[in-house]
């Protein structure tokens, strides 16, 4: 039996189509501020449904200008999930306000509307929801309250472009959004982001915000508020006009791949496999199976490492936020205060996942993985 391969955790899908776009741009006289940039913008406001996209160097600039352009700041409480990548917490400490957790759903790994109500006092000032892995179940009930409740909803869908639910397309559901293109992502631009908006005085803040507090129409040494360098590149932007153009080509890539690890999985009682409710349409992200409650975060880890040993590239998604050392020092949180997304965190485990997987490449990880788990239980 083959015992190992150099199968990586993910990996983009780039054809000839973006390398050209690339190269054409690099052959013009717009590396920056040309063209290319606004057509992307367009494009991908297009295929959202929004009327403004700004382009942006991340996903965590595009959600803290977000937060600047709506006024968070010290004094305010903005409630999100603590089972997240760390910028969605770590742009509400960049305004000075405070994060306000509230424990996730054990299936869906996100938050309920439900459950953020709990938390609402009179120092919310918005809600910052996310489709965790891309799964947008909830997020559509969590925008309509806060619209009830007058707060504002940041929706980040760094994970989640193409995903709809009741209809809705992830983007379109809170008041403004963010979307990520790390090359993990569904699709890239090697770095970037977007903000998406139907606010006209937010999306004329984020631009100006984006090109060092410029505002619209200004002269390039004119600042009208304190701005930063978070601008895209029309290189960048050259790969992602290409890349919109293919992200339903590269939604069904996924659904194939998810589909294939759920057929060889769905029988092993060891594990939880990621559940999308009939609501939704997921655009997949990552692949994330759960150990059952009698594996720990030790046999987790074993596991881990037994599958890297073999070439498989994995980890562990999420950690915590709350836990994280430097929220524990200025908050006092610790374990055991959101139970649910510290029990889900320990035994979580990201398998390989990307547009391209081959079969065979999928087959492997699944039996390498029974393997690692009996072992752990031997």
């Amino acid at each position: 039996m083959e015992t190992k391969r150099n199968i990586g955790l993910s990996s983009q899908d780039i054809t000839q189509a973006e390398i050209d776009a690339v190269v054409s741009v690099m052959k013009s006289s717009h590396l920056s501020l040309g063209p290319t940039g606004p057509a992307f913008e367009k494009a991908f406001a297009d295929y959202i449904g929004r009327k403004h996209a700004i382009a942006v160097n991340s996903g965590t600039s595009a959600l803290f200008m977000l937060a600047e352009a709506y006024g968070l700041g010290p004094g305010d409480e903005v409630i999100t999930t603590p089972f997240s990548f760390i910028a969605t917490s770590n742009i509400i400490l960049m305004t000075g306000a405070k994060p306000v957790f509230v424990d996730i759903d054990p299936v869906s790994y996100n938050l309920t509307a439900e459950s953020i109500e709990s938390k609402i006092t009179s120092k919310t000032k918005a809600i910052i929801p996310v489709e965790v892995f891309g799964n947008p179940v909830h997020l559509d009930e969590i925008a309509d309250m806060a619209k009830r409740r007058g707060l504002i909803c940041i929706e980040d869908s760094c994970e989640a472009l193409g995903s709809i639910v009741n209809g809705r397309k992830s983007g379109t559901l809170g008041d403004s959004c963010a979307f990520a293109f790390y090359p993990n992502k569904q699709m890239t631009t090697g770095e970037g982001g977007m903000i998406l908006t139907d606010d006209d005085k937010v999306a004329s803040i984020c631009r100006s915000l984006r090109n060092q507090g410029r505002a619209d129409g200004a002269g390039w040494l004119a600042h009208a508020r304190l701005g930063y360098n978070y601008r895209l590149s029309d290189i960048n932007s050259a790969l992602g006009l290409v890349q919109i153009g293919r992200i339903e080509e590269f939604i069904a890539k996924r659904e194939r791949v998810a589909q294939m690890y759920q057929e060889l999985l769905g029988d092993e009682k060891r594990l939880h496999l990621p559940v999308i409710d009939a609501s939704c349409r997921m655009s997949w992200f990552v692949f994330v199976i759960r150990l059952e409650d009698s594996y720990s975060r030790a046999d987790r880890d074993a596991i881990m490492q037994m599958l890297r040993d073999s070439g498989i590239g994995c980890n562990n998604y999420f950690s915590p936020i709350h836990l994280q050392p430097f929220m524990q020092e200025k908050f006092g949180t610790k374990a055991g205060d959101y139970p649910i997304t510290e029990h889900i965190s320990d035994r979580t485990i990201a398998l390989p996942f990307h547009n391209n997987l081959p079969e065979a490449d999928i087959e492997f990880v699944c039996n390498k993985l029974r393997v690692a788990m009996d072992k752990v239980k031997s």
